[in-house]
């Protein structure tokens, strides 16, 4: 995976790979002719007394040195300007993959799982982009290169480097054989403590309230010591490799010392050849060592790539039609013929054989009690899901098979837990419309009954935080159903988008409501009787099943499901 989704997403970088690979060489080659030429200063220049010689290849090696430096700046900067290109291309794609989701893959994956993979996961991988670049390309180079030149210099000494490059290889392999469990423990540790830090920070309020604090803080911190103790475990490693590393490194430069110096002494050799053959040891050590450097983060990277390339290739269960359905603007007309659903491994479905129809100007109430299924309901109306059995039409057409902007363009929807977005009011509201005017912001928050407090704040400017922490549970749910009512769709959805609404308001919004809804199909899902009295058709259910679908007065003189609910809100039936 890890190969895949470098060569897929490095394809559109070819000409900074080439660039990158030409300053490479041209690095290597003047890494490698430095030790020659020192060498040449040593046996030709110092031991004659040859200044003049000296100097010109002193020259010559500065010159050499100013082009090596040159030449490792522009691999350095192509070799960032293609990691960091990959980094935001594999970002965006991985966040197109997400936006396709359903709630269902959403849940599959975990929300704080997806943050992880979408920002440590790229970070990573990206990161072993980066360093591949800029030792990995280089590494081949100088120790095919370091071992040519080191045999030119002194064949004699060639078995140290036999001797030393696979015992380096051997270390640096057992080692690293032992970090790919490690890091793949890291990476879902890490996971661990971005869903447990998410949770406490969404739900605050609830852990204050209870007084939870202390609970939270031990739970956080058994999170916290998991990933402390995986990272520390393969950190050991790390920390045994390098000593190991140099000590080959040392030993290999004592022997060649040891041995070059008796070559020198018996006059087979000269000191300036044994200094370059030590030079390009090291140079060849250095390399196997940067190699296995990175080596050590493929193990870490290959995890990340998997659990990337899980997320870019996991398709939505709502899937885009392949011929699109594109008809005249959706009216309304809502129908659902014989709809269940089955949540991925339950073992019942949440919703039976759901039959029913809804003309536009229409208005569907929905009640059940908890888990009756009512929030699924709204969910397959909006498309979030699609029905595992029967089908949801608009217009009589399939959702499946419309086109998504002709089918999501003209619903809106306020879920049962209102989210606003950070930036102002104004552009929240837009967000279903952004060519809409200010004009019909404030008519959209008149409706809404939320034009008062929304003055109060500052008017349309003014700052709404992330989640809309700022205003009260109320005022979010006012201030998304006006973001609906800008949108003007063919159909609204109300997910007990009233729930934190004071009778008084209630009343008032939805007197506000009619008039602008006359001609639009309304679905309403509400716990309380006094907001759905009034509804054309009331659909009741129970354990995902319809018990009842009738008026208010029909219902309460057939329904025990919905008398029950009725009269435990002590409903005045008799005036209904």
């Amino acid at each position: 995976m890890l190969v895949h989704l470098i060569r897929t997403r490095l394809r559109p970088y070819r000409t900074w790979l080439v660039a990158v690979s030409a300053f490479q060489l041209v690095s290597v080659v003047a890494n490698l002719t430095l030790p020659n030429l020192n060498a040449h200063i040593v046996d030709r220049g110092v031991t004659t007394g040859d200044t003049g010689y000296i100097w010109s290849e002193g020259g010559l090696m500065l010159a050499v040195t100013v082009l090596q430096a040159i030449a490792a700046g522009g691999a350095t900067y192509f070799a960032a300007r293609t990691s960091m290109a990959f980094g935001r291309g594999t970002r965006g794609a991985l966040f197109g993959s997400v936006s396709s989701f359903s709630a269902r893959e959403v849940a599959q994956f975990g929300a704080a799982s997806l943050i992880t993979r979408s920002t440590n996961d790229v970070q990573q991988v990206q990161l072993l982009v980066l360093m591949s670049l800029s030792l990995m390309i280089q590494a081949p180079f100088m120790a095919v290169g370091g071992v040519v030149m080191a045999l030119r210099e002194n064949f004699s000494l060639s078995w140290l480097m036999v001797v030393a490059v696979p015992l380096l290889g051997l270390v640096l392999g057992v080692v690293i054989s032992r970090m790919v469990p490690g890091f793949r423990l890291v990476q879902t540790r890490l996971d661990g403590v971005n869903r447990v830090l998410r949770e406490q920070l969404t739900g605050v309020r609830v852990i204050r309230a209870f007084g939870r604090e202390p609970v939270e803080t031990q739970r956080f911190g058994r999170a916290n010591a998991e990933l402390t103790d995986a990272s520390i475990r393969v950190m050991r490693l790390m920390a045994v490799m390098f000593p190991w590393v140099m000590l080959v490194m040392n030993v290999s430069t004592v022997a060649v010392w040891w041995f070059g110096a008796r070559q020198v002494a018996d006059g087979s050799t000269q000191i300036g050849s044994v200094t370059a053959y030590m030079q390009y040891l090291v140079q060849i050590l250095m390399s196997v060592m940067m190699a296995t450097f990175m080596v050590m983060m493929v193990p870490r990277a290959s995890v990340a790539a998997d659990r990337i390339v899980a997320v870019t290739t996991t398709e939505s269960t709502v899937v885009p039609a392949v011929k699109p359905v594109r008809t005249a603007p959706i009216t309304g007309a809502v129908e659902l013929r014989e709809v269940s659903f089955t949540y991925p491994g339950a073992a019942e479905p949440v919703l039976r054989d759901v039959q029913v129809s809804l003309r536009p100007g229409r208005t569907l109430a929905v009640v059940g009690s908890t888990g009756a299924g009512k929030t699924t309901l709204i969910s397959l109306l909006a498309r979030l899901f699609d029905a595992t059995g029967g089908s949801v039409r608009y217009d009589g057409v399939d959702v499946r098979e419309l086109a998504s902007d002709a089918l999501w363009g003209h619903v809106g929807l306020v879920p049962q837990r209102p989210y606003l977005f950070s930036g102002t009011v104004a552009s929240n509201l837009r967000y279903g419309d952004p060519a809409a005017t200010d004009e019909e912001l404030w008519d959209a928050l008149e409706v809404a009954q939320a034009r008062e407090f929304v003055t109060e704040l500052g008017g349309l400017g003014a700052a709404i935080a992330q989640g809309g922490t700022n205003v009260s549970g109320g005022q979010r749910q006012r201030l998304c159903i006006a973001r609906a009512l800008v949108n003007k769709p063919a159909i609204y959805l109300f997910d007990d988008s009233f729930s934190a609404l004071d009778l008084a308001t209630d009343a008032r919004l939805r007197a506000a409501l009619a008039p602008r809804t006359r001609a639009a199909s309304v679905v309403i899902v509400a716990q309380r009787i006094s907001t759905i009295a009034d509804a054309d058709q009331i659909l009741v259910l129970e354990d995902g099943t319809v018990v009842g679908l009738g008026t208010h007065a029909e219902l309460l003189a057939s329904c025990p499901t919905y008398q029950e609910i009725a009269g435990s809100q002590a409903t005045d039936v008799g005036a209904r």
